[in-house]
């Protein structure tokens, strides 16, 4: 196990078999590299830092169709629109 920076920790598929407890410490302070034969495998972080990472990846995507929806409606006239009622008829329609 060598920690290449403050906050990361390259490990081997065969040292994490062996020493299991050790690397699932350094999991518990930063994240972990996993290799298998000195090839990137896989990134084990602890579990709040990948539920901000998650929540992050959710304000990004929101933020992202928010300016997609702005962008359509700047771009859009009202005859592009309909209107509840009518929406509600074709859904009815679609269901017969």
């Amino acid at each position: 196990m060598i920690t290449v920076k403050e906050n990361t920790t390259l490990v081997g598929i065969s040292e994490l078999r062996t020493n299991f407890n050790k690397v699932m410490e350094a999991v518990g302070k930063h994240k972990v590299l996993l290799e298998r034969r000195n090839k990137p495998l896989a990134v084990i972080v602890p579990v709040e830092k990948y539920n901000q990472m998650e929540e992050l990846v959710g304000l990004i995507e929101d933020i992202s169709l928010g300016y997609l929806a702005k962008e359509r409606d700047e771009k859009s006239e009202s005859s592009d629109y309909i209107d509840l009622e009518e929406a509600g008829k074709k859904v009815e329609k679609r269901k017969s």
